[in-house]
């Protein structure tokens, strides 16, 4: 991909059709691979509708337009998974799954940068239970990669 100017938003960079994309690997990912297994055990067994919500959510989220408060009304991560288990070893692997999604679509070393902490925000928001991972701060995350 090409190198991203720093004024532009994720959306600009990326586009629809590239969160689309990122949404399907990431998803993807997550239905194939045995180290996301704890994760993919938390979806329903067809992930469609994941695929869209995510795209709709991260669309907005990204600076596009918001297709997810357009179609739910809300972009409040918090209540759609308040009755799941997501403590800090979840999150963690919901970063890992989206990290290698990010690796897959070939996103440049700045767009994957300019996400690492806005993503560890969202993840940890929707966090739920404590554990010992939970202590982790931004920049303990920035400097293990």
């Amino acid at each position: 991909m090409a190198s991203m100017n720093t004024q532009q938003t994720p959306y600009q960079f990326l586009g629809e059709d590239g969160i689309k994309n990122l949404c399907n690997t990431f998803y993807d990912l997550m239905d194939t691979r045995p180290e996301f297994s704890a994760l993919r055990a938390m979806h329903a067994k067809d992930l469609s509708a994941m695929k869209i919500k995510l795209a709709e959510y991260l669309t907005g989220w990204m600076g596009g337009p918001p297709r997810y408060a357009d179609k739910y009304g809300t972009v409040c991560m918090t209540s759609p998974h308040e009755h799941y288990h997501i403590g800090p070893e979840e999150r963690d692997q919901w970063l890992l799954c989206m990290d290698r999604a990010l690796v897959e679509i070939e996103a440049s070393e700045e767009l994957t940068q300019m996400l690492k902490v806005p993503l560890f925000r969202i993840a940890d928001a929707v966090r739920n239970r404590e554990g010992p991972s939970a202590q982790k701060t931004n920049s303990d995350i920035l400097a293990s990669n």
